[in-house]
């Protein structure tokens, strides 16, 4: 079970278990109160703190609804404050005989928690009679953000547990657990707690579920090792060819350092199909990588080439999502389960490289295969690209990403736009497009009763006001995000190239002389960059990778500025 988002104190777990919500920390005003006493003067100040949060998070929700149902709930120890503090007063009055012999016809029962050890386990789940219900998660310590054991013993639970909220067999969020307790008590769960109840699916398989442990927990540190260092020795790579060959092989080295940055993700998600270890996934990445981009060019040579490489690595991931395996979430850019926000789908480090690669890779292949298409059927063809794939990557079944609803229809509709270039209807055809896409994917996550992160942020925010809080904060966290201290290693470096690139703008129209497609596919990524790092809540994260794969197509554009006429490759209609 995710403990919480990222690395979260013992008493903010509990907090998030009764609110059946939760958000970062940074987001609150204020911080949590000392648990020294339960009094009103503690149950205010959590509140208080609660409230400061542009979310709907009630504190002792789970205590309050059961109270509210005729029910009553008993705690001790560290969690006596969160569970016991704020059940109503007529709950809190009654006894339990009173309890039960009450009016109400559908009295819940009593919800008790309680501290114990291992070895108590097995004489409490043989003490279990009829409907009762035995939920143990391990004691959370506060000090990592490793996931904590969780197991549920009752009536309908007999495999792996899993919920809408991970759709993982074997993972669960800490804010699952009150809408299961509600579930199993026959009470309507609130509106404002966003986690799903936990069901069991299949058989029981500990080694599976600690096989997908493992892989969960080395996702973030194997980043630094497989990824890092692999571009770094690569760019190392390019400027001793470069200094060597005295400048002569340096198009060369960047076309193949693109291609390579491009297979890069293909290479990750197979090394997550492989289950291979850290210095079997390093050699797969920095060997594979420049021995596909190798072949891509021999065999096809220019844009081309970068078209295929941008079209492989997308359908592969796309393939991978509409089929519901688990090889997306599992590979090196799948979510970073210690930050306990996504864990299906394609996750913020993917979507800001799809950005590029969807937009601009479809410019490369309309350059590469096409170059003589008639700008109106350039723009269909940005359009068709960006908003089908929009759906795979966003629709609530296969990728099930906000983001990707957005920048995609947007990136794709300024692509258009730009080769297009009818003023009026281009207006018209950037707003259109990625509202309307937005529309249709939210349709169809109904539809499909896919319960996805659109239906349960946006669709079911319960108003303008709440609708408003989520807008709130993803600018929020989008704004945390840039105070990072590893931003302030890269940002200046992407001011400097955005600086150098509007500076230099003309010259780098000449790159694009007679690639009409190639320029309007840079400019609709560009947008879609942008645009996703202002509506992502990982801002930061979005525009560093975005601007990354930017400057990939930038730099194979100047590769190919002066070659493509050497090699006598048709040209291009120019289109303004």
């Amino acid at each position: 079970m995710s403990a919480g988002l990222g690395k979260v104190p013992a008493e903010q777990t509990y907090l998030d278990i009764t609110q059946g919500n939760r958000v970062f920390d940074s987001l609150y005003d204020q911080d949590r109160p000392p648990e020294d006493d339960c009094g009103p003067r503690w149950e205010g100040a959590t509140e208080n703190r609660a409230d400061s949060a542009p979310a709907d998070i009630v504190p002792g929700l789970l205590t309050r609804t059961i109270g509210a149902a005729g029910g009553e709930v008993r705690a001790g120890v560290r969690a006596a404050c969160t569970f016991s503090a704020f059940q109503p007063r007529t709950a809190r009055a009654r006894s339990p005989k009173k309890l039960r012999e009450g009016l109400h016809p559908d009295l819940p029962g009593l919800l008790e928690v309680r501290d114990a050890d291992t070895a108590s386990l097995p004489s409490l789940v043989r003490s279990l009679r009829g409907d009762d219900l035995f939920i143990a998660i391990a004691r959370p310590t506060g000090r990592s953000d490793a996931p904590l054991a969780i197991g549920i013993a009752g009536r309908g639970f007999h495999g792996n547990l899993t919920s809408d909220s991970t759709r993982t067999d074997g993972y669960v969020l800490s804010t699952d657990v009150a809408p299961t307790i509600l579930e199993h008590f026959g009470i309507e769960v609130p509106s404002e707690m966003s986690g799903q109840p936990i069901r069991s699916e299949g058989s029981v398989e500990p080694a599976e579920v600690e096989s997908l442990a493992d892989r969960m927990d080395v996702i973030s540190k194997r980043r630094g090792p497989v990824i890092g260092l692999s571009i770094l020795a690569w760019l190392l790579a390019l400027g001793a060819v470069v200094l060597a060959s005295g400048g002569r092989l340096a198009r060369a080295g960047v076309r193949l350092l693109g291609l390579s940055l491009v297979f890069l993700p293909l290479l990750l998600l197979a090394g997550a199909a492989l289950e291979a270890g850290q210095g079997a996934e390093q050699l797969l990445v920095f060997l594979g990588a420049p021995l596909l981009g190798a072949v891509t060019l021999a065999l096809l040579g220019g844009y081309r080439a970068l078209a295929a490489a941008s079209a492989v690595t997308v359908l592969a991931y796309a393939i991978d999502v509409i089929a519901g395996s688990p090889l997306t979430s599992l590979s090196l850019l799948g979510p970073n389960p210690g930050l306990g926000v996504r864990f299906y789908g394609i996750g913020n480090e993917l979507e800001a490289m799809l950005a590029v690669l969807v937009v601009a890779g479809c410019g490369a292949a309309l350059s590469g295969f096409a170059p003589r298409l008639a700008p109106r059927d350039c723009a269909i063809a940005f359009l068709a690209s960006g908003l089908s794939l929009a759906f795979v990557f966003a629709l609530g079944r296969f990728g099930a990403d906000v983001g990707a609803a957005i920048v995609l229809p947007l990136g794709a509709a300024v692509a258009a736009a730009a080769i297009a270039a009818r003023r009026r209807r281009t207006a018209l055809l950037v707003v259109a497009a990625p509202v309307a896409a937005v529309a249709l994917l939210a349709l169809a996550d109904l539809l499909s009763g896919a319960n996805a992160h659109l239906t349960r942020s946006v669709l079911d925010a319960g108003g303008l006001g709440d609708l408003g809080d989520v807008a709130q904060r993803r600018l929020e966290l989008s704004a945390h995000s840039f105070v990072r201290p590893v931003v302030f290693v890269f940002m200046p470096l992407i001011v400097l190239a955005a600086v150098l690139a509007i500076r230099d703008r003309r010259r780098i129209g000449a790159w694009l002389s007679g690639h009409g497609a190639m320029r309007a596919g840079l400019i609709g990524a560009i947008v879609a960059t942008l645009a996703g790092a202002l509506a992502n809540d990982s801002g930061a994260l979005l525009l560093e990778i975005g601007a990354a794969y930017l400057l990939v197509f930038a730099g194979f554009a100047w590769a190919e500025s002066e070659a493509g006429g050497d090699r006598g490759e048709n040209r291009a209609i120019h289109y303004p």
